[in-house]
């Protein structure tokens, strides 16, 4: 093996079982910004980017056939939150008055449109392998 094939390599990144791990991940990233030049996330953008991981997190495993990839990333005064799962639906609207429960509300369906209240930006991406990848960025501050 040359230095240049061990340089590529890097150890997988296994994606997290459920929500309560990816948010410990995102939190985990989060308090370590903290120590940084830009200070600690606010309270309110601390629970944003736990709120979407959840339901980031949680849509893959319901409706996406799986988590298959999972990351955090600090920019200047930012994070993204990068999720992908086995499907290549994209995420969209749904209508809120469903059937089935006596109030005459789905369940669900708030999620999405949350996340895009929430975000600075929003990136979907379909990869030729399959399946779909969704970048979102919010505010730390």
């Amino acid at each position: 093996m040359t230095a240049a094939h061990r340089r590529l390599e890097k150890p997988p990144v296994l994606v997290p079982r459920d929500a309560s791990e990816a948010r410990a991940r995102v939190a985990h990233a989060l308090e370590a910004a903290g120590a940084g030049p830009g200070g600690s996330p606010s309270g309110t953008a601390f629970g944003d980017a736990l709120l979407v991981t959840s339901e980031l997190v949680t849509n893959a495993l319901r409706h996406g056939g799986g988590l298959t990839g999972f990351g955090v990333d600090l920019g200047r005064g930012t994070v993204t939150i990068t999720v992908a799962d086995a499907s290549a639906e994209l995420p969209h609207r749904r209508d809120v008055r469903g059937r089935g429960r006596a109030d005459g509300l789905a369940e669900g369906g708030f999620g999405w449109p949350l996340i895009r209240l929430l975000a600075l930006e929003i990136r979907l991406s379909l990869p030729p392998e399959g399946g779909k990848i969704i970048e979102v960025r919010l505010p730390l501050h």
